[in-house]
């Protein structure tokens, strides 16, 4: 009995095995089947779920954009998915007059351009994109190798929007070999040559006329970064790049800052320029800082002082003289429009402090005055006391590194015991005694309590 009941139990065992064995090679060729019908009839299938048709339409409106941009079509919510998903690198010529979302613009200067105070733009991202999409191009523009029509092409897409050009580089033409010999002769017979080696930059005569809506214009005609290839030309404003500029600013009459600095710029450049600001009316900023200019440069600039609405002139760092700035004194006793007055840096001397300090007796509009490191001393104290007595304009006052002296510091001392208006003095390096710093210090104190007491 016991062998059969084993027996019986191996052929059941041996039954169920064949059985499971079956099913399993049935549920595999089964999974096989199934594996090869999916992947032969669909090899793209996927459990995602197919999406709107809208939604495809407006990917199919992005990935196209360029050739067929629609944008103002679009239902407002659509419009804007489509906006925030458009490509940053679409051309100029197809966003600049069609797309005014700021968040575009927003999107494409920071990706570009990096972040930047917009406030310096209008608070306007496109703005700010155009004006420095342009001005890359006017800095990287090689004459005579560069096509013109790079810049020129897309001037119908700047002109609405750009109402500043800040550059801070121009380069000069690429020199031949031949060129370079020549050079090297001119060189070699001296300083009679120096004209013939002059080099031109960019020409802003085929821009400016086209930028209807330009305000400000700031300009240096150096090269930055240079390093081993450094040479004194690269950093020089040329008698030609002078009557090339002159002649395309004869277009900018709604020009109201212009600012030309670090150029190397002379007086005859600057009696060119201010004898064709005279034209401008709406010039307000005028800045040749860092330049070369002498007193025959400040007298031009007093003339155009006298005959202009300027209100902010910055002449710092350049070598203007006494008889220049007597010169610049005149045209300040007569003006009734400028507020701040820049001639740090300079070598104007007591004579030409005395004559700053005599128009500031009769100028009431003067709010800034900067006369730092220019050569002044106790004379010139003297007669800044007169007009610390009587001038009821003037709110800041620079005459820092100058050697003044303790009696300087004291006729100082005296001008603004009576003097209720001042808030700033800057009196470092002077000389002119702790004692009268101290003193005019409390009184600037008094002055900006009641000033900020009085209401506006």
């Amino acid at each position: 009995m016991a062998e059969f009941g084993d027996s019986v139990l191996e052929d059941l065992s041996a039954s169920d095995q064949h059985t499971s064995f079956s099913m399993n090679r049935a549920m595999a060729d089964a999974d096989k089947r199934k594996m090869r019908r999916i992947i032969a009839e669909d090899p793209d299938w996927s459990l995602a779920i197919v999406p709107y048709l809208r939604i495809i339409c407006l990917q199919h409106i992005i990935d196209n954009f360029e050739r067929n941009p629609i944008v103002d079509e679009l239902p407002p919510t659509d419009k804007v998915k489509v906006l925030e998903k458009l490509s940053t690198k679409l051309p100029i010529s197809v966003t600049a007059n069609l797309i005014s979302d700021e968040g575009y613009w927003r999107r494409c200067s920071v990706e570009r351009w990096g972040r930047r105070d917009v406030s310096y733009y209008g608070n306007s991202w496109r703005r700010m994109f155009l004006e420095c999409h342009l001005e890359s191009a006017i800095e990287l523009f090689i004459p005579n190798t560069t096509d013109p029509n790079v810049i020129l092409d897309m001037v119908p897409f700047y002109k609405n929007y750009v109402k500043k050009i800040s550059v801070s580089q121009l380069l000069p033409p690429v020199k031949s070999s031949e060129n370079r010999q020549k050079e090297d002769t001119l060189l070699a017979v001296g300083d009679g040559a120096s004209e013939e080696l002059s080099v031109g930059h960019f020409d802003f005569g085929m821009l400016l006329d086209k930028m209807t809506e330009l305000e400000e214009l700031h300009l240096v005609y150096g090269v930055r970064g240079c390093r081993m290839n450094f040479e004194w030309s690269l950093f020089e404003f040329t008698d030609q790049d002078c009557h090339s500029l002159a002649k395309a600013l004869k277009s900018c009459k709604h020009l109201k800052v212009f600012r030309l600095h670090q150029s190397k710029v002379n007086d005859e450049n600057v009696q060119t320029l201010c004898s064709i600001f005279l034209e401008h009316p709406s010039l307000r900023e005028l800045d040749f800082s860092h330049n070369i200019i002498g007193d025959r440069g400040a007298r031009a600039i007093g003339k155009l002082m006298s005959n202009s609405k300027l209100e902010v002139l910055s002449l710092y760092d350049n070598k203007i003289k006494g008889h220049g700035a007597q010169a610049i004194a005149y045209a300040l006793s007569r003006n009734e429009n400028l507020t701040t007055l820049n001639l740090r840096l300079n070598r104007i001397g007591d004579e030409g402090g005395q004559c700053v300090a005599n128009a500031l007796l009769k100028n009431s509009t003067l709010i800034n005055l900067h006369l730092g490191s220019n050569e002044l001393t106790e004379p010139t104290a003297n007669f800044l006391s007169r007009v610390l007595m009587q001038n009821k304009s003037l709110k800041s006052i620079n005459i820092s590194c100058n050697r003044l002296g303790p009696d300087g510091g004291k006729q100082l001392q005296e001008g603004m015991a009576h003097n209720s208006s001042l808030v700033e003095f800057d009196l470092r390096l002077t000389e002119v005694g702790q004692e009268s710093e101290y003193f005019i210090s409390q009184i600037l104190q008094r002055n900006k309590e009641t000033a900020h007491r009085t209401p506006l």
